[in-house]
C-alpha cells in the first residue's frame, strides 16, 4: 500500500476501535466521541487503562505494534474486571474483538480506576518481564544495531567465516519494516524449521493482487548519520534474490520477496553512484584510474602454485602463506591436482611469498581472458565479460538520465520496472515507459557497485548489477565473537579478532582485555560504594 492507502486504512481501524469501545469509554466517565478521534482515542484509552502514553507511540511502530496491541487489549479486559484466563484466551484468538462484544453487554461491567498493575503471580511477572525485553530487543535490533554473522568467504582476510559483528543501521538511516506481519528478530525464516517468518505471497504472478501484500508499508528511511564511502564494507539485501533457501540455487521456481526480507549480504562497496567502473585482468579501475583499496583490505585470487609433484607442509601452506581457501582432500588439507600443482586463493603479496619457495617452480594467476564471456550483469554473451575483465559500466545517480535504447536496455531494465517500480513494454524499437515512449531515463535514487574482497569466489554484483540505496541495511562497526570451525581446543575462538573495528586500518585489533578490565573496575567500585553505604 501507498501513504494514502495506509491513512485511509489507519482511519478505518479507528471507526472500528470508535464502534468497539464508545459504551467502555462511557463506563469510565468519558465522553463516547473520544473513542472516534484518531490517535486522541489512544491517549485517553492509556488513561482508562492505567498505561503511560508513549504506549501509543509503540502501536504505530512496524512489527512492535504486533506485540503491542494484544498487550493493550488485555489491559483493556483487565480494567473492566475481565482478568480470567478464559478472558485472555477470547481476546486474543477473536483478535480483540472480544472487546466489541463487552462494549454492547457492557450492562453487567464495572470499570475498575485504581486498577491494581502489579503481576498477580510469578508466572505474570515473568510474562511480563519477557514481553519488555522482547520489546526493547527488537526495537534496537529494528532501528539501531542488529547482529549479523558473516556466511561466506567473500570478504576474507577482512572479515571471516565465523565473525559475529553488530550491524548499525543509524550511520546510513534506519529503514522501517516494509513487511508489517513478521516474527520479532529473525530475518526470512523461523529458525530450525525453514518455515516464512512473514505473511507474504512469493508467487510472482500474485505479487500485485495478493491481499496479504497489500499490508506492505512504504519505504521510508530515518536521516542518516554519514553517507556510504568508497571502498567501505556495507550490508545490504540481495536485490536479485529470488530463493527460497540461499543453499539451494535451482529452486521448483522464483520467489518473489519484500526488499526488507531479501538475503542480507556483506560486501566492500567499490562503485560510487555516478562512476564509470571497470575491471581489467582482476583489478579495478574507477574513472580510468587504479582503485587503491584501503590498508584493512586484502584482495584475493585464485593462484595454480606449481611445485611438479612436491609437497609443502599444510602448517606452512596456512600460517606462512596464509592459504585458507583452495582444492582440498576430504579431511581439509590443502591438495595437489594430477600435474602436481596447489590451486590455491592469496593475495600478490602472499603468492610472491610462495613464489620464493624452493619446491615452487611457478606461480600463476588464474585469470579469466578478456572477450570471453562468464554469464556476468548485464547477461549479454556478445559483450566478453566475466569476472576477471569487465566493463566500463556506468553506476546510476539520483537525479542522472541517460540515453536509452535496445542496446542500453538490459543494464537499466532491472532498475526502472523492479526498483523503480514503472511498467516497461518493448515495441519493435521502441521503449515504452508508463505508457509513453523514452529514449531517455532519470534514476530516481542511488546505486551502489558491491564486490567481495575474495575476487573469484564472491557472488557479488557481477552477477546481478547494481546495489538500490533502499536496500542498504547499515554499516558493521565491531566484532564481538569470532569462531574458527576448523580450529582446535582453545583455538576455536579467533582471540586476536575479539571485540574488534571494522573498516579500521591495518589488521584488526581486539580489545577484549579494555572490556574485562572495564567489567572488573565496574564489579570492584560497586563493591566499594556498598560497603560506603552499609557504613
Amino acid at each position: 500500500m501507498n501513504v494514502s492507502e495506509w491513512l485511509v486504512f489507519i482511519l478505518i481501524m479507528q471507526i472500528i476501535h470508535g464502534l468497539s469501545t464508545w459504551k467502555l469509554y462511557a463506563k469510565a466517565g468519558r465522553k463516547p466521541l473520544e473513542s472516534f478521534i484518531p490517535i486522541y482515542n489512544l491517549i485517553i484509552l492509556m488513561k482508562i487503562i492505567n498505561r503511560p502514553r508513549w504506549w501509543v507511540f509503540l502501536l504505530f511502530v512496524p512489527i512492535i505494534n504486533l506485540l503491542m496491541i494484544p498487550i493493550v487489549w488485555i489491559e483493556t479486559i483487565k480494567s473492566f474486571g475481565k482478568s480470567s484466563r478464559l478472558d485472555i484466551i477470547l481476546v486474543l484468538i477473536t483478535l480483540g474483538f472480544y472487546i466489541t462484544y463487552l462494549n454492547y453487554t457492557s450492562k453487567k461491567l464495572t470499570y475498575i480506576e485504581n486498577r491494581d498493575l502489579q503481576p498477580k503471580s510469578n508466572t505474570e511477572d515473568t510474562i511480563g518481564s519477557l514481553l519488555f525485553a522482547i520489546i526493547v530487543a527488537t526495537l534496537v535490533h529494528t532501528y539501531v544495531i542488529q547482529p549479523f554473522t558473516i556466511p561466506s568467504s567473500s570478504l576474507e582476510k577482512t572479515l571471516y567465516t565465523g565473525d559475529f559483528l553488530f550491524v548499525s543501521k543509524i550511520n546510513f538511516g534506519a529503514r522501517t519494516p516494509m513487511t508489517t506481519v513478521a516474527l520479532p528478530m529473525v530475518h526470512d525464516s523461523i529458525p530450525l524449521t525453514g518455515f516464512k517468518s512473514y505473511l507474504f505471497n512469493d508467487d510472482f504472478t500474485k505479487k500485485e493482487t495478493s491481499l496479504i501484500n497489500k499490508l506492505q508499508l512504504p519505504y521510508f528511511r530515518f536521516p542518516s548519520l554519514e553517507k556510504i564511502k568508497r571502498n567501505e564494507i556495507v550490508v545490504f539485501n540481495q536485490p536479485a534474490d529470488t530463493l527460497r533457501d540461499m543453499d539451494n540455487f535451482k529452486p521448483d521456481r522464483n520467489y518473489y520477496k519484500p526488499i526488507d526480507k531479501k538475503t542480507n549480504l556483506v560486501k566492500r562497496c567499490v562503485g560510487m553512484p555516478g562512476d564509470s567502473l571497470e575491471i581489467r585482468d582482476g583489478n579495478i579501475y574507477i574513472n580510468g584510474k587504479l582503485d587503491k583499496l584501503p590498508e584493512s583490505a586484502k584482495a584475493q585470487y585464485n593462484f595454480l602454485v606449481d611445485t611438479k609433484g612436491q609437497t609443502i607442509s599444510q602448517d606452512a601452506l596456512v600460517h606462512r602463506y596464509g592459504a585458507r581457501e583452495g582444492m582440498k582432500y576430504e579431511n581439509g588439507d590443502f591438495a595437489l591436482t594430477n600435474t602436481g600443482q596447489y590451486f590455491l586463493t592469496l593475495t600478490d603479496k602472499e603468492a610472491a611469498a610462495i613464489a620464493n619457495n624452493p619446491v615452487v617452480k611457478g606461480v600463476t594467476k588464474n585469470l579469466s581472458p578478456k572477450g570471453e564471456d562468464g554469464g556476468v550483469f548485464p547477461h549479454i554473451p556478445s559483450l566478453g565479460w566475466n569476472i576477471d575483465n569487465f566493463g566500463p559500466i556506468y553506476i546510476p545517480q539520483k537525479g542522472k538520465t541517460v540515453k536509452l535504447d535496445l542496446k542500453s536496455l538490459p543494464f537499466y531494465k532491472r532498475i526502472i520496472e523492479e526498483y523503480e517500480k514503472n511498467t516497461l513494454k518493448v515495441h519493435g524499437n521502441e521503449i515504452i515507459i508508463n505508457g509513453k515512449v523514452s529514449n531517455t531515463y532519470t534514476f530516481k535514487q542511488d546505486y551502489y557497485w558491491m564486490m567481495g574482497d575474495n575476487r573469484q569466489n564472491s557472488l557479488d554484483a557481477r552477477f546481478w548489477g547494481y546495489v538500490p540505496f533502499d536496500h542498504v541495511i547499515g554499516k558493521p562497526v565491531f566484532i564481538w565473537f569470532s569462531w574458527d570451525k576448523d580450529g582446535k581446543g582453545i583455538n576455536k575462538v579467533r582471540w586476536n579478532r575479539v571485540f574488534s573495528v571494522v573498516n579500521g586500518d591495518g589488521e584488526p585489533k581486539s580489545y577484549l582485555i579494555h572490556f574485562l578490565a572495564l567489567v572488573a573496575l565496574y564489579i570492584i567500585g560497586s563493591k566499594i560504594i556498598k560497603k560506603k553505604r552499609k557504613a
